[in-house]
């Protein structure tokens, strides 16, 4: 199936596997290339040497594109980027909106750059600085996350802009993916459905647990950092809601903590990261440290297993997963619901009164 997507960026379908952190490493990221969809490194997760290793491994294990994503709002994303050129990356894409001189740094390199956007004026912005697509996630997806769905964002983006628009928020199969490029999108991003999968790295007892939930199960709480974030309701969830502000304050401490050591940041480094995902926000000082080491309660999780002190963030389409296939299972099935779906709507030989 070619579309704008595949030919921009050199993949078989049209699918994009997201940049999950702790999530997104070499193996599921080579595993979803070799299956013919694109992969997407999480990079904020890595130290440099650790990112410049990562693509290395990707590069050894499939000879199909790939790309990386990275934090726009970082100190060192400039050094990121250099090593997403240096190792020949074909794709950058960004959580938040990068900024034009990045932008027009990444394209002279030749890099495909397609940030992540959550409103139509973001999408219109970075199309306007040289963005060649942009991923668009409606509310119904995992991690940070907006108020619209995708079904009404979608539409509103594809509108907008006269790039590729990727819709994610909600997809897992083929069906999806069918409704998709009917709003006019050049393909679907999926995250929950690769982090279940059997390429997936994250534990299996945790794999569990969201086989385990329904849609009922995956809520949406400011309680972590102080933006909207969807994610499994779990006891951790429900205890930093009721928390008061020094009991949270001293865990954010202790988080904060011990993800410095993990990634070497410096105190400053940490509270400075912390304050950049405020974005105009009346934080709390134990959000802002929770924002910083949002990535250590997500390790705890999907690296160490423990559920029990770590964050699950989940797009609500956990509650309607229930197998756990390799990528390459995964996007075959997808392709062949998406051409079942387009033959059924053929099939059914409608045609509208002049």
């Amino acid at each position: 199936m070619e579309t704008a997507l595949t030919a921009l960026v050199g993949v078989r379908h049209p699918v994009v596997q997201t940049g999950m952190g702790w999530v997104a490493g070499p193996r599921l990221v080579s595993a979803t290339a070799n299956a013919g969809a694109l992969g997407i490194l999480a990079s904020a997760t890595m130290t440099l040497d650790h990112l410049r290793d990562a693509v290395r491994e990707v590069t050894s294990r499939t000879d199909a594109p790939f790309g990386v994503n990275l934090r726009a709002d970082a100190g060192d994303a400039g050094d990121r980027v250099r090593i997403i050129v240096e190792e020949g990356v074909r794709v950058a894409s960004f959580a938040l909106a990068p900024s034009r001189e990045l932008i027009a740094e990444l394209k002279e390199a030749g890099v495909v750059v397609v940030p992540s956007v959550g409103a139509r004026r973001h999408a219109e912005k970075v199309a306007a600085w040289g963005a060649d697509a942009v991923i668009v996630q409606g509310g119904e997806g995992g991690g940070h996350t907006g108020e619209v769905a995708t079904s009404v964002l979608l539409p509103q983006v594809v509108d907008a802009v006269d790039i590729p628009v990727v819709a994610a928020g909600g997809f897992h199969d083929g069906r999806g993916l069918v409704a998709a490029l009917a709003y006019g999108a050049a393909g679907i991003a999926m995250g929950t459905r690769f982090l279940l999968t059997s390429d997936s790295t994250v534990p299996d007892a945790v794999k569990a647990r969201y086989l385990a939930a329904t849609v009922k199960d995956v809520t949406v709480t400011t309680a972590v950092d102080g933006m909207p974030h969807r994610m499994l309701r779990t006891d951790l969830v429900e205890a930093l809601e009721r928390a008061g502000r020094a009991r949270t304050l001293a865990r954010a401490v202790r988080r904060a903590a011990s993800f410095r050591r993990l990634s070497g940041l410096t105190w400053s480094r940490m509270i400075r990261d912390g304050l950049a995902m405020k974005h105009g926000r009346d934080l709390t000082w134990s959000q802002v440290l929770l924002a910083a080491n949002t990535p250590m309660l997500l390790r705890s999780s999907m690296v160490d297993g423990r559920t029990d002190l770590g964050v699950m963030a989940s797009g609500q389409v956990a509650g309607v997963i229930d197998d756990l296939p390799s990528c390459e299972e995964l996007i075959a099935r997808v392709m062949r619901e998406a051409r079942e779906t387009l033959d059924r709507l053929a099939d059914l030989g409608v045609s509208l009164p002049d």
